[in-house]
């Protein structure tokens, strides 16, 4: 099966399973992410998507053997509107997304990851932004969200260079928020999960959804959280500590 899913409480897990393709996204890759989301938007209680690979690749970009297929820029239309299709609901998640990025990430790989809202990768892991190398520009969204992410001269640069950078490059630049020792890598990502799931959909879906124009427009969120049971039973937990 090209992906695997595995539930917890709260959190649904996503696997590329191609390692004989290395992760390669293909036709069946993108149905499968199609039927995925399909139950995620319908999930009331998910408060975590987690993306990520197996073996020592995430994803090494689109399947060149079986897109090459396509001869002509309306087979290209219809395969980059569907891919870009995918990752626009996967960003409208009403719930925290993270690619676990545990390996190398190339082409469309690293165009897959903007989509969530949250980065991080092994120690190990390089990003290359290379489709250059093959006469293409990305097609996936990419161009836009990173130049939002990174800026739009180190975008330029990363895409006509061709450039690959480590973990530590892509942490400096905002491309991910972390990254984690390889031998602490599914520790790390562990306790980051427990951190993420911590509150319920409602605290998520404002946090996500949190597009005030000005700071008085906090107040009347912030009240409705702080008169909650929720609130006061943490506090109370906090403070019976102290004693």
């Amino acid at each position: 099966m090209s992906i695997t899913v595995s539930s917890e409480p709260f959190i649904v897990t996503a696997t590329i399973n191609r390692p004989a393709a290395m992760n390669a996204v293909n036709f069946d890759v993108m149905e499968r992410l199609e039927s995925l989301l399909d139950e995620l938007e319908q999930d009331k209680e998910l408060r975590l998507f987690v993306f990520t690979g197996t073996g020592k690749s995430f994803i090494s970009g689109g399947d060149l053997k079986e897109f090459h297929q396509i001869k002509d820029a309306t087979g290209a239309k219809e395969m980059t509107r569907r891919m870009i299709q995918i990752l626009n609901r996967i960003e409208n998640l009403p719930f925290w997304t993270l690619a676990a990025i545990n390996g190398d990430a190339y082409g469309g790989g690293w165009e897959m990851v903007l989509a969530f809202d949250f980065r991080v990768a092994s120690s190990s892991a390089n990003i290359g932004f290379t489709q250059g190398k093959f006469y293409l520009p990305p097609g996936w969204g990419g161009i836009k969200k990173l130049t939002d992410t990174v800026g739009r001269s180190r975008a330029l640069f990363w895409l006509g260079s061709q450039k690959v950078i480590n973990a530590k490059e892509a942490r400096e630049s905002g491309f991910i928020q972390e990254y984690f020792d390889e031998l602490l890598y599914h520790k790390k990502l562990e306790i980051l999960k427990e951190h993420l799931i911590l509150n319920d959909r409602d605290f998520i879906t404002y946090l996500k959804n949190h597009k005030f124009q000005h700071t008085l427009d906090e107040i009347e969120p912030f009240s409705r959280f702080w008169e909650s049971d929720e609130h006061f039973k943490r506090v109370n937990e906090f403070l019976n500590k102290q004693i």
